[in-house]
């Protein structure tokens, strides 16, 4: 974090700038000296020329000029000869950053040279609660020394001073420790009686019994009107953690871009800082109710959603549809606000998505869903398909049926489980009767060699440290084996189910009959046969759909984007450098690439590559793209190859969340 000299500025009062038009904000001077600048402003009074004959302006159809006897009426008016506009004076002085007030900056800032509109003196002016009467009530109190808090402090002794700062020391540790920790603070009762009087106090107790040099000055030792440990006080400590935070966390930013990360979601890159800046109550949950919360935040801080450059969310539709989903609403905003979500739960989305669609894939998971439920719902019955399955293992093993493998014929048998009760009875009877059909066979084969081809890239995707790059090559494998799947696997998948059915007594039926769905009135005409039922409804169907799923999560955007940031890795020596991939990668950001500087950041990257790989030798070894942002400024060579450099920034800016939070949250559900 950036740090301020704690050293005090000095400053020539009677050096300070006159004229309102040219002075310095109030909020550029020494925090220090501030209040002494105030005070020497509001000594000298307003700005009022002595002028015989004040300027004439053309305004609204007729010549115009400012009034000397508004002096009179508004006794904050001050004039710039300079600007030929007018001032107000406490609002120059008590000027916050975040401050909107009737006529906004012009009256502290601009000024105000509307002359025909006199009647916004009295808009600026406002109610008894305006920004404007706040800042004239600052003036008073400022210039009433006697009542000042300052003034009272400075009074006290030096010994009464080191107690008090002493005492809020230590509040303020145990408030940080706390805050840290993210545990509470008050408890339900803080009497002396009390056996625990919450976090805080029971911390700041232990605190005090092991420093020594804090025991005489706090609890029962402060004096009974000075403890700061009232819960009024606690809250004041809290709020002002969050302020100082947010004030070296918006310094630390200063003005760069940055990414959002909304709800649950974290990155899992660990190449950036993911800083907190606010817990936000919302009502709406619509897309454009969150938006509009975020950009209310994000104003807070003086931050625009212009300077965005990645987006991450949870998996929900208001979230992350792709048409009115609150990224699409932020990237019109800013175009290079680009959202990659998480890879293994777009995996499991897409699989979501299917069964969705698919009637027999919702009944499939839904029954294995079940039995998995009367089967676990007793150590006994889950002891006995164990044994079960294992003879039967056994037996298949001897007589070489099947192959073995990590991972291979775990718990894939049904049982006649222990039922104690007749309603478990008829549930295991009802499961085991439906498991026993052809439609149950031919679904279980079908997703098992579905699920198979998109095995290894789930693995892939669900390590903590994920190998973008061959994450993108497994998907398209995933996307060729499907296709493959569809054209050549019918006539082995046939074959395959029809050995199971005949090993296990299940009836298959005659492909050339009328296909008769259970579930439709026997008075309807069948059009197909159970074999275009079969191929055509089932099988191609469910691998189309799984095929479109993969295109449109893990579309030509997504897969530009993280080629490009493997491109720019730096490990093995720069081993995955591609020009013409990083350069379509700097396309998909319009707003900080124009056509100029594409043709500049292609010579950049020829003469970058020659420059980093080949010739300094403190580019060798690095472990990643944080280390490489760090060496580029280390070197100077972000000033020397600045668009590149802002690629980094925008790799290390792209969330990549993970799916440990999504499994939770589905699991939950």
């Amino acid at each position: 974090m950036l740090s301020h000299s704690s050293q005090k500025q000095s400053i020539d009062l009677n050096t300070l700038e006159v004229d309102p038009a040219k002075r310095t904000s109030i909020l550029n001077h020494d925090p220090n000296l501030r209040d002494e600048i105030r005070r020497t402003y509001l000594k000298l009074g307003p700005c009022r020329p002595n002028i015989t004959e004040y300027p004439q302006s053309y305004i609204a159809k007729a010549m115009r000029r400012f009034n000397s006897d508004w002096y009179k009426a508004y006794d904050w008016l001050e004039y710039s000869e300079s600007a030929d506009a007018t001032y107000c004076l406490p609002c120059y002085l008590f000027k916050g950053n975040n401050i909107h007030q009737g006529g906004g900056e012009v009256f502290s800032t601009t000024g105000f040279n509307n002359w025909h509109k006199k009647s916004k003196f009295d808009e600026h002016v406002g109610g008894p609660n305006s920004v404007h009467n706040q800042a004239k009530r600052k003036c008073d109190d400022l210039m009433q020394q006697r009542q000042s808090i300052r003034a009272a402090f400075d009074r006290q002794s030096d010994q009464i001073k080191l107690e008090y700062w002493t005492r809020l020391n230590a509040s303020i540790d145990v408030i940080r420790l706390l805050l840290n920790q993210g545990l509470p603070l008050r408890g339900h009762d803080e009497s002396e009686s009390s056996l625990n009087k919450g976090n805080f106090i029971e911390v700041l107790s232990w605190y005090r019994d092991r420093c020594e040099n804090i025991k005489p000055f706090v609890l029962e030792n402060a004096p009974r009107n000075n403890k700061l440990t009232s819960p009024d006080i606690q809250k004041e400590l809290v709020t002002a953690s969050k302020i100082e935070t947010l004030k070296s966390i918006m310094e630390d930013l200063n003005g760069d871009y940055f990414a959002l990360l909304v709800d649950e979601s974290f990155d899992v890159s660990r190449f950036v800082v993911e800083a907190f800046i606010g817990l936000v109550h919302v009502k709406d949950t619509s897309a454009l109710s969150l938006k509009k919360t975020i950009v209310n935040v994000l104003a807070q801080h003086s931050l625009s959603l212009s300077y965005v450059r990645g987006q991450c969310y949870d998996g929900a539709s208001n979230m992350q549809g792709d048409i009115n989903g609150l990224k699409m609403l932020i990237k019109k905003e800013s175009k290079s606000a680009h959202s990659i979500h998480c890879f293994a739960h777009q995996l499991q989305l897409t699989l979501v998505v299917v069964s969705k669609k698919c009637v027999q894939v919702g009944e499939l998971v839904l029954l294995v869903s079940n039995i998995l439920n009367v089967l676990g719902a007793s150590f006994k019955r889950m002891d006995e398909l164990r044994q079960s399955q294992k003879d039967n293992l056994q037996n298949a093993l001897d007589m070489d049926e099947i192959e073995t493998g990590r991972g291979l014929n775990q718990e894939l048998g049904l049982i006649r489980a222990d039922a104690n009760t007749l309603d478990e009875r008829a549930k295991a009877s009802g499961y085991l009767r439906s498991f026993q059909t052809y439609e149950v066979a031919f679904m279980l084969h079908l997703m098992k060699d579905i699920l198979g081809i998109t095995y290894d890239l789930n693995i892939s995707l669900q390590k903590r440290e994920q190998d973008i790059a061959n994450a993108m090559i497994l998907v398209e494998v995933a996307k060729k084996r499907l296709q493959k799947l569809r054209d050549d696997g019918w006539e082995p998948l046939i074959n395959k189910i029809s050995m199971f059915c005949i090993k296990h007594d299940i009836l298959i039926p005659n492909f050339d009959e009328p296909y008769s769905n259970s579930g439709r009135s026997r008075r309807k005409i069948v059009d197909h046969t159970v074999l275009h039922h079969f191929h055509v409804e089932v099988f191609y169907k469910i691998i189309d759909w799984q095929l479109q799923e993969l295109n449109d999560r893990f579309n030509e955007v997504t897969s530009d984007l993280f080629h490009g940031v493997a491109c720019l890795n730096p490990v093995n020596s720069f081993s995955s450098f591609d020009i013409e991939k990083i350069m379509r990668m700097a396309e998909l950001y319009p707003d900080d690439f124009d056509l100029f500087s594409m043709g500049v950041l292609q010579n950049h990257l020829a003469n970058y590559i020659i420059d980093v790989r080949d010739t300094d030798k403190r580019f060798s070894d690095l472990g990643g793209l944080g280390e490489l942002s760090r060496k580029l400024v280390e070197t100077k060579k972000n000033l020397t190859y600045p668009l590149i450099f802002r690629l980094v920034k925008f790799s290390l800016l792209l969330p990549v969340a993970t799916a440990t939070v999504e499994r939770a949250f589905s699991a939950m559900k």
